[in-house]
């Protein structure tokens, strides 16, 4: 049974979803109930070139497009969201050093992505939360380099990272800078809000940099660039994350959907009764159009165009529809959508968290509405 069309290269696709029904769908459950960060599986995605397609060929990467990543997360997501979000960090640290490092911190950090780096984007505090115009969080310059002091919360696949992408402001302003985890002076450690209910892919951790020296060239970009670095580093990352959510919405569908179509009521089968056939195919119009907004923007990225408000709609409608759809698989199932053996309430918190995570509704809504109005005409006087 399969409902959901490549939408880019099945060449590419179609591996990924071949390896998600062989490898991650049997270890999900798993990894969501112990909340572990995948790292056989990112391991392994490493090995397929998945973890680094998007760079270009002279540091490892396959030079993809993003269109043919999106295809890549989409089909791995409906496996495990959590192996989506183990790999998401990895593309938003390499993502930000591609674009804005210096050459010789492209030419030494970013070929072990092909071969298995696992990253970690470090920005949100304690005291500032999404808001990281201003960190406690210092570096200053010195002879040698850079010092760093203080500490990251909450940061997602900090728990098994090998690297860090730091925000932390120098006296020009926000800045972000590229830290290797077994620099001394970097410790970690869990709190007790550590756990989230959906996209478990470890505890999230507190990132403690106490005097940590790095090199010159650590700095990414310019000094004082790091929030709009960084902004511009997420936007990209927002069709990924909405390649997750449909993986998500599909997974839920799929189960439901065979779970309705298998089980005996009143003398026929769930399916057949014309309510819960409602059920589905407003769930599949609604996924199918997620599907092509969440396509069009990777293509909008790849070609140049501005991608801020198709980036922002694809997460916004994704993440929306897979959430939804969690609710509705739930629903048709009964009590089975209810039991803890049963995966449909892993999709339902992953569903539901990932309308926070990665940039909020509202958020999301906020860039599309700024969007809208930075393009409309002007009024003749």
């Amino acid at each position: 049974m399969n409902f959901w069309r490549y939408l880019t290269d099945p060449a590419v696709t179609q591996p990924a979803r071949e390896f998600a029904t062989t490898h991650v769908t049997p270890a999900a459950d798993q990894l969501d109930a112990e909340d572990v960060y995948p790292v056989d599986l990112v391991s392994m995605t490493a090995a397929q070139s998945w973890n680094a397609m998007t760079l270009p060929t002279r540091y490892g990467g396959e030079g993809a497009p993003i269109e043919h990543a999106l295809g890549v997360f989409e089909e791995l997501a409906v496996g495990s969201a959590s192996l989506g979000i183990s790999l998401i960090t990895i593309f938003q640290s390499q993502k930000i050093i591609e674009l804005y490092g210096q050459e010789s911190l492209k030419e030494r950090v970013l070929p072990r992505y092909a071969e298995g780096l696992r990253a970690s984007y470090a920005l949100t505090e304690g005291a500032h939360g999404s808001d990281i115009r201003s960190l406690d969080t210092k570096a200053n310059r010195t002879d040698q380099g850079w010092i760093l002091s203080g500490e990251k919360a909450f940061i997602t696949s900090g728990s098994a990272a090998d690297f860090f992408v730091v925000l932390a402001e120098t006296p020009v302003g926000v800045s972000t800078f590229a830290v290797p985890r077994e620099t001394e002076g970097i410790t970690t450690h869990q709190t007790r809000d550590a756990e989230t209910f959906g996209l478990r892919n470890g505890p999230h951790v507190n990132l403690v940099l106490n005097d940590v020296e790095i090199p010159h060239d650590a700095l990414i970009g310019v000094e004082g660039n790091g929030l709009k670095q960084a902004l511009v580093t997420l936007s990209n990352s927002r069709t990924l994350a909405a390649g997750i959510s449909l993986g998500i919405a599909r997974a839920a569908f799929d189960g439901a959907f065979d779970y309705a179509t298998g089980r005996g009521a009143f003398g026929g089968k769930i399916i057949d009764f014309q309510g819960i056939q409602w059920y589905f195919a407003e769930a599949a119009a609604e996924l199918d159009a997620a599907r092509l907004v969440t396509y069009q923007a990777a293509q909008d990225l790849d070609a140049g165009r501005e991608y801020q408000r198709s980036s922002s709609a694809a997460k916004l409608m994704a993440g929306s529809v897979a959430t939804k759809v969690a609710g509705m698989a739930v629903q048709v199932c009964g009590a089975r959508g209810t039991m803890e053996s049963a995966p449909f309430g892993r999709y339902f918190r992953d569903a539901k968290a990932y309308e926070v995570a990665g940039g909020s509704n509202e958020i999301l809504k906020n860039t599309i509405a700024k969007a809208l109005v930075k393009s409309r005409p002007l009024e003749e006087d």
